[in-house]
């Protein structure tokens, strides 16, 4: 059957389309038939169930045999999505094989199907966003590589401080996603785990064969099996959604940057350009950071949904009443923000558009103010901290009353002159030689990036 998207107007821009088919109506149902059809093979080859069950399950196994509508409209009255759907996989395998509808969902739970049916298409959301974060930390090395001697005004309060590197800055963007796709690697074996406990989380129901059939199933749909059934035990999945939010976080200070410099005040580094991007409905000039936005966005919308899944934690007993249901939507929203945002990330790194003239001229917007802790660290050495900074903080003022550059007003002190020739004052008070580390962090992060790729080989 053709299933009718929701939210048509704004996924394209927030959500990346193969994520969104994870997380539809057919990527959940069929995650959860995924699992009924694993249980019976697993089942069967412990022995439980008879082996020609297995192919009449299977054969029902698929989402597109069934409608989404009535489903819906049945979980709302059984209250969870697992009852209605193993009902009517029950008479969907019943029309052709009805010995083998005695067999199906032996044992299980409707959290057992959800739960497991959930992990599986956590694993298919996880790998999504590791191919997105590998190629973006492609292309942020290379941005960080080509840019790693442009000058530009740190800004600090939001004002000019001492100069830094584009590459630099980059290069800060690159080590938080790093970060974050190490943090993803490091909680994939507590995540990717089996949910098989049946009513109670005892397995009662499958007596002496239960631990067989749960290690059989964990294998058959890949997934680790866990110390004990996790039916209110939260943290699996709260950790994963707290790896979102931080890589939410970073990718919005991506943006935040970006729309920072695309101001028309500033102006030195673009989101690529294209026919109808960014414009206004009403001032044809317009070029507004519309990727940005984005990242942005989700940088703000993430944490109120994780909240939700960290509210949702102290769950009751054994199953619980609403706390279990209130993740349902939050998590797969979560998985759904970040792809977009990665997404746009992609885009506006890979299209970087950098006016490096724009950010000399910028640099110089204060008339060299930007370098006098250069001169002043200089004069340091020889008159001696304090009096040296309380000398350049004078010559600043006059600079500024006097509304002329520092280095005119450097070069009439008869203090700076006694201590530094003009050729001093000229390489003091060019931002190029003052950028300290700036290009050993981007090679030291290029080298990083480097070592952990051959540890992942």
């Amino acid at each position: 059957m053709t299933l009718t998207a929701s939210n048509q107007l704004f996924d394209a821009y927030f959500t990346a389309r193969e994520m969104r088919g994870v997380f539809c109506d057919q990527g959940r149902v069929q995650a959860m038939l995924d699992f009924e059809a694993a249980l019976a093979r697993a089942q069967a080859r412990v022995g439980v169930i008879p082996a020609s069950a297995v192919a009449p399950i299977e054969a029902a196994c698929h989402a597109g045999l069934y409608d989404f509508q009535m489903l819906g409209e049945a979980i709302a009255t059984a209250g969870n999505s697992a009852i209605p759907l193993v009902k009517a996989l029950g008479r969907q395998i019943a029309r052709s094989d009805g010995e083998a509808e005695r067999f199906v969902h032996l044992g299980a739970t409707s959290q057992d199907v959800m739960d497991s049916g959930l992990v599986l298409q956590l694993r298919r959301a996880m790998l999504l966003l590791e191919q997105d974060l590998e190629r973006l930390g492609d292309i942020l090395v290379a941005q960080a590589q080509r840019y790693a001697t442009t000058p530009m005004a740190g800004r600090t309060w939001l004002q000019h401080a001492t100069p830094v590197t584009l590459g630099m800055k980059i290069g800060g963007w690159l080590g938080a996603l790093t970060r974050s796709r190490e943090r993803l690697q490091q909680l994939k074996p507590r995540l990717l785990v089996l949910q098989f406990g049946g009513a109670s989380g005892t397995l009662a129901a499958l007596g002496e064969q239960a631990l067989p059939i749960a290690q059989a199933l964990a294998d058959e749909l890949q997934l680790a099996l866990p110390e004990q059934p996790w039916h209110t035990q939260r943290d699996r999945l709260v950790e994963f959604a707290s790896v979102l939010g931080l890589l939410a976080g970073s990718l919005g200070k991506l943006g935040r940057d970006i729309s920072l410099l695309m101001q028309t005040e500033a102006a030195e580094v673009f989101e690529p350009s294209a026919p109808g991007k960014g414009g206004s409905s009403t001032m044809p000039h317009k070029r507004n950071p519309v990727g940005a936005a984005v990242l942005i966005s989700a940088a703000t919308r993430v944490p109120g949904l994780l909240a939700t899944m960290f509210a949702a934690m102290p769950q009751e007993h054994e199953r619980s009443l609403g706390l279990w249901h209130a993740e349902w939507e939050t998590l797969p929203e979560i998985c759904c923000l970040v792809s977009g945002a990665l997404q746009q990330a992609l885009l506006v790194a890979e299209g970087l558009e950098v006016d490096s003239a724009r950010m000399a001229h910028n640099l110089d917007l204060t008339q060299g103010l930007v370098l006098a802790e250069a001169v002043s660290i200089a004069l340091a050495q020889r008159l001696g901290r304090e009096t040296a900074h309380h000398l350049l903080e004078q010559c600043c003022k006059r600079a500024v009353a006097e509304k002329r550059h520092l280095r005119g007003v450097l070069g009439e002190d008869s203090q700076v002159t006694a201590e530094l020739s003009a050729a001093d004052l000229d390489r003091l008070l060019d931002p190029a030689h003052y950028l300290g580390q700036a290009q050993a962090w981007v090679c030291l992060l290029y080298t990083s990036d480097a070592a952990d790729e051959e540890d992942s080989v």
